[in-house]
């Protein structure tokens, strides 16, 4: 878990997510990034401007690290620009603040929380804390909890359980909100809902980060308000017709399933598995349109001992790594990388040069802060001090 110390309204935003109901809406960063900002500076700033507007320095403390680990990871679109958004969100009384997950269950190793809309970061290591210990005691764990807040980028939770030699699964979705339609459908019904596994292979942890539909909306908004159209027809419009043109979103179109018009067969599968997982393991599903926005989460976590055993584990995908990286690459200037890889080098060198941040997000941050009496005055093209 990230360093701790001891210890409902939907957002309103002058972007509006595509097919959006009752569904949390982020503004999207325009600019390229290309400020550098010191890492710790970064966060220090962040969990001030979280207990500026009432959050607790320990669910601030988890906040924001995990945002600022989306950025260094190349998360830009799950990281700092999320902040302005949650703050908002606070101020607006969509956020609860203080206490712990209501118990549903717990039998034995599987667990049902209701989150109480609590930020979702904290939810999500506190589950992911629960599911670890008793892993290790049992073999594996589940908690699924319903009613959670954002819980940003995945990749973060599943560099953390990684690194910790044990294995994660886990997924989320909007059971409110929809943009994605069913293969063979031409309907919003489905959200991105994202999935996530991670996993050492003995010399650095191996991350999935993934939705289970072509593109996401946070791209859409992009591309429509840059006025580009998508690199592949990972949309259609309310005729079912294919297209890479953002702006069908406006006109009632919708969002393939990861394979498209071709495969989508299989995206359209991975997103009913986590409509199982979530939604119905949960009890708070899309059936259910009196709640306001939250989302819901699974997560497993397998300890490799209970198997063959962690060093085993570690020998068999550390082989499956070599394999990966020695494969003939089509272009020998793109060499054949694992899942996370391309994040942890990013990681590395951020956290030696400084994060890189749209200048868009860094004039949200020094609003926020002039707003909330942190002043952040960070200096283009180098690390920065507040």
């Amino acid at each position: 878990m990230p360093p701790t110390k001891p210890a409902t309204r939907p957002i309103r935003s002058s972007l509006d997510k595509p097919q959006a109901r009752h569904q949390i809406v982020f503004p999207l960063s325009s600019g390229v990034p290309r400020m550098r900002c010191d890492a710790q500076t970064l966060t220090q700033h962040a969990i001030a401007l979280l207990q500026a507007v009432g959050m607790p320095e320990d669910k601030a403390h988890v906040v924001a690290h995990v945002l600022v680990e989306g950025d260094l990871l190349g998360h830009w679109t799950h990281g700092l620009r999320l902040l302005p958004a949650y703050l908002e969100h606070i101020q607006a009384g969509g956020m609860t603040l203080e206490g712990d997950p209501e118990v549903i269950s717990e039998r034995g190793v599987v667990a049902l929380w209701d989150g109480r809309c609590l930020p979702g970061h904290w939810l999500t290591f506190k589950a992911i804390e629960w599911a670890s210990e008793r892993a290790k005691l049992q073999g594996m764990a589940a908690v699924c909890i319903k009613r959670t807040h954002h819980i940003a980028a995945l990749a973060p939770y599943a560099r953390h359980v990684a690194q910790n030699g044990q294995v994660l699964l886990m997924m989320t979705s909007a059971p409110l909100g929809g943009s994605v339609a069913p293969f063979g459908g031409t309907e919003a019904l489905f959200s991105p809902s994202p999935l996530g596994f991670g996993y050492g292979d003995g010399h650095q942890p191996v991350m999935v980060d993934v939705s289970t539909s072509s593109t996401t909306n946070n791209k859409i908004i992009q591309y429509s308000r840059d006025g580009k159209l998508l690199e592949h027809p990972w949309l259609q419009d309310d005729q079912g017709r294919a297209t890479n043109d953002p702006t069908v979103m406006q006109r009632k179109g919708t969002v393939l399933p990861v394979g498209g018009k071709d495969s989508g067969h299989k995206g359209y599968g991975l997103a009913l598995t986590v409509e199982a997982l979530t939604a119905g393991l949960s009890g708070h599903g899309r059936d259910d349109p009196s709640l306001p926005w939250m989302g819901t989460l699974f997560l497993q976590i397998i300890e490799p001992d209970f198997f063959a055993g962690r060093e085993v584990f570690a020998q068999k995908m550390a082989w499956v790594s070599d394999r990966v990286h020695a494969n003939r690459p089509i272009d020998p200037q793109q060499p054949v990388r694992l899942p996370g890889e391309r994040g942890l080098a990013q990681m590395k060198q951020q956290l030696a040069s400084g994060v890189e941040l749209a200048d868009s997000t860094v004039d949200a941050l020094k609003a926020w802060g002039d707003k909330l009496g942190h002043p952040f005055y960070p200096q283009p093209g180098h690390a920065s001090a507040t």
